[in-house]
């Protein structure tokens, strides 16, 4: 088996040559035919070596021992050189055609790297274009993928070899982040084929998110498509896998509910106090945060996610409060300065207090001077006091017309509601599996596609040498109109043909014993018109990255 010498070009040479590398030249005459000398091909190359191109084909030259004389050297190196290329040639069809191709996702995670690594790494969405082109320039790269956010950095690809695929893109990262290669293995975490895909489906149905069945993850992975939409790199499978992801995370919500309830302490606070007002008030309570931290921001947050677009900050200075408001557009924040704190409780109906104050914010004689709240709100002001040390005293409790509570209830929510997410987490893991069996299917069933475009051109050369013979035999005189109606003849005895063949060759992936049924009718016609050898599809991938990296 031989590579065409028709096709020499440069990134054919270092796919072909990066596969021979030899041992110290010291120790290695030349390179022989032996399965164990052939071996060293494979190992890292720790002697010097020199690539030099030749008419018909590439040649690998090792530096030779003292002791043999130069011609005889010359002719040695010559001789074996010739004779391993060729089993390197093989043997690189070999691995880059009867080997599929693989999925393959690189990637860094809260789970497996700090924020500083993940930092550098990420990659802003208006550079993920960019990204997929570079990455598909690679040697060994077919299609690519970012995923970048602030709590992941993931690169899915399509690799002709998962090894040197994997090690092109870490250089690649290191390059791009200039985080050194061995500290980027050491956080990386590598998935391949079926893991790849099943670890993408738990990232789109937020299985794999520090909130579990948070819902933030599915719409950046909507947004990977729609970036990667009309990007060169963004191919068939890459693209298929983030469209099946997105199916998957929908279909989880939907089907598990894993997004309800509570499961972080400010959100526990919102849904609780939800919990605790009459429904009917929902749209009118009054809303009042004490605190513009962290935590107070996050509370605010989870209020206008339920649909409030009004309420009261207070805090110490109004710099935090101008940053959220300009954060959350369209949502009217009133800041009012801590001095205020009481006079803004008066016309609260509701009172989240989250400040770092080491002694409390109100006490029982803050409390009951307050004016009753009315009974639309059931007669109740609620106290939801998320701060430790607590900024609302207990002896609040005491007071007619207030309720307070406090992290230690809130746990309770958040402890009830992850143990839920839990348990509808193993649901979604069997809707996973289920969804992962369908698209390894359906990427089965893109190996026809090849065959079915082999097919169509063997019989279309077939179809015109025929024709260029009939036509030859009825003169160069014949009219137009006639060599069109031969010519449409021929086409259509062509294609009625190849219907019943092309019917065969074609299936959705859904069914595994058509689909079963549909790989065999592949490998039948392969074998019966010789459409398909190792080689031929070896140069089209290799001439394919070629073409790619001349554009």
């Amino acid at each position: 088996m031989a590579v065409s010498s028709t096709f020499s070009g440069a990134k054919l040479e270092r796919l072909l040559i990066n596969s021979c590398s030899s041992p110290s030249a010291s120790s290695l005459r030349a390179c022989s035919l032996s399965h164990q000398q052939m071996k060293a091909f494979s190992k890292p190359n720790r002697g010097r070596k020199a690539l030099a191109q030749r008419t018909g084909g590439v040649r690998c030259e090792v530096a030779q021992s003292d002791a043999i004389n130069e011609g005889e050297k010359m002719d040695l190196s010559k001789a074996s050189a010739l004779s391993a290329l060729e089993q390197l040639k093989t043997s690189a069809a070999d691995r880059y055609t009867k080997e599929r191709s693989s999925i393959v996702v690189i990637g860094l995670s809260v789970h497996t790297a700090p924020v500083e690594m993940r930092e550098k790494l990420a990659i802003p969405e208006a550079e993920w274009p960019r990204a997929i082109a570079e990455l598909c320039g690679l040697n060994h790269i077919e299609e690519a993928a970012v995923l970048s956010t602030c709590n992941r950095m993931e690169i899915y690809v399509v690799a002709l070899s998962q090894h040197r695929g994997v090690k092109e893109v870490t250089e690649w990262m290191s390059k791009t982040s200039g985080i050194p290669v061995s500290e980027i293995c050491e956080h990386r975490f590598l998935l391949y084929n079926k893991d790849a895909t099943q670890h993408i489906f738990e990232v789109s149905a937020g299985l794999d998110s520090l909130v579990l069945g948070e819902g933030q993850i599915l719409a950046q992975v909507k947004q990977v498509v729609k970036v990667g939409q009309g990007v060169v790199g963004f191919g068939r499978n890459i693209s298929g896998l983030f469209k099946h992801a997105i199916t998957v995370g929908k279909r989880v919500r939907t089907e598990t509910n894993i997004a309800a309830g509570a499961v972080s302490v400010s959100s526990a606070a919102v849904e609780l106090a939800l919990m605790k007002l009459p429904e009917s008030s929902h749209a009118t309570a009054r809303m009042l945060v004490i605190g513009a931290g962290k935590m107070g921001k996050l509370v605010i947050k989870h209020l206008v996610a339920k649909g409030w677009t009004k309420m009261v900050v207070v805090n110490r200075s109004e710099e935090k409060v101008a940053a959220i408001r300009e954060e959350m557009q369209g949502v009217e924040i009133i800041y009012r300065p801590l001095t205020d704190m009481l006079a803004c409780s008066a016309e609260a109906d509701v009172v989240f207090t989250s400040t770092a104050s080491e002694t409390p914010l109100f006490l029982k004689e803050h409390v009951k001077d307050l004016p009753p709240v009315s009974s639309e709100v059931g007669s109740l002001r609620l106290f939801v006091d998320i701060s430790v040390p607590r900024n609302v005293g207990s002896c609040v409790s005491d007071v007619e017309g207030a309720r307070l509570y406090n992290v230690d209830d809130l746990k309770e929510v958040v402890a009830a509601n992850k143990e839920d997410r839990l348990r509808k987490a193993m649901e979604a893991q069997a809707i996973i599996a289920e969804e992962s069996k369908q698209f390894e299917a359906w990427r089965d069933s893109l190996e026809t596609v090849p065959t079915i475009k082999k097919l169509r051109a063997y019989a279309e050369r077939i179809r015109v040498a025929e024709l260029e013979k009939c036509l030859s035999k009825m003169g160069e005189d014949i009219p137009k109109k006639t060599r069109r109606a031969v010519d449409d003849l021929s086409r259509g005895i062509v294609n009625k043909l190849l219907h019943g063949p092309m019917q065969h060759l074609r299936c959705d992936g859904s069914d595994d014993r058509t689909l079963s049924e549909t790989l065999e009718n592949m490998h039948a016609l392969n074998r019966m018109f010789g459409l398909e050898s190792d080689i031929s599809l070896f140069e089209q991938k290799i001439r394919a990255k070629v073409e790619q990296s001349q554009k």
